[in-house]
């Protein structure tokens, strides 16, 4: 008896391995707080996350078929896409942009009016098969090199807390869309499916998906593309676009 025991137990220890180790699916629903989210999560060190500038894929605003034309000359396509920063009215990145190790737009640390500067704001970066995110003044101060970044703002969550200038009962709703950096260093994609306050989005972050730093990317552009879920939204036009981009077979 105590030997079937052992077996019995051994081969389930051995299903919940093989079921924790087996692909599970990239992008998953979450309800938080009455709202509904798209949350997409990649491990920097398995999977390539690159940004895109408007500037890198032709004239008035960047989208995801410009990009999926882009990648496709070069033997690649994206498995994922999402609006990456805050942009000017020509599309130029409002703050840092650093695209496969180029820098195409400089580090931004005006005080100015918006969300963009309603400090503390902050970075993403990827390099080195790491992924992070910053506040600005922190990067600034660190000396990264990444292969990729792009600047934001407002930070969502920095060391834990919430933005102190987030309120639990603020009234301005919106669809909104950010990164933060999960405890095993996967990045966390999320996007709102309905409108959100920056309160509740942040506590997604910081209190579901237990990130200890995450950046505000945008509002009422925000988009994603996943044929995963088999979503594809056509008519986002945008500066920067993150993108998880893989090479073609063969």
């Amino acid at each position: 008896m105590r030997a079937i025991l052992f077996l019995s137990t051994l081969f389930a220890a051995f299903v919940l391995r093989s079921t924790a180790m087996a692909e599970l699916p990239k992008c998953a629903e979450i309800e938080h707080l009455s709202g509904r989210y798209t949350v997409c999560t990649f491990d920097p060190a398995k999977e390539t996350i690159r940004l895109y500038g408007a500037a890198t894929l032709g004239k008035g605003g960047a989208s995801y078929d410009q990009l999926n034309t882009h990648l496709l000359r070069n033997r690649q396509h994206m498995s994922f896409a999402m609006n990456g920063g805050m942009y000017h009215a020509d599309y130029g990145p409002v703050g840092l942009l650093v695209e496969h190790g180029r820098e195409t737009g400089a580090l931004n640390r005006d005080d100015a009016f918006g969300n963009f500067f309603l400090k503390p704001n902050g970075v993403f970066w990827v390099g080195g098969g790491k992924a992070g995110v910053m506040e600005t003044e922190a990067y600034a101060k660190a000396g990264l090199s990444p292969q990729e970044a792009t600047q934001s703002g407002p930070m969502l969550v920095v060391d834990g807390q919430i933005h102190p200038k987030f309120l639990a009962d603020g009234t301005s709703f919106q669809i909104r869309n950010g990164v933060g950096i999960l405890p095993d260093g996967r990045v966390a994609f999320a996007i709102s499916r309905d409108p959100a306050r920056f309160h509740d989005f942040a506590t997604l972050f910081r209190d579901r998906l237990q990130c200890r730093n995450a950046l505000f990317l945008d509002g009422s552009i925000s988009s994603l593309y996943s044929p995963e879920i088999r979503r594809h939204d056509r008519k986002a036009v945008m500066g920067t676009i993150i993108a998880v981009v893989k090479n073609l077979p063969g």
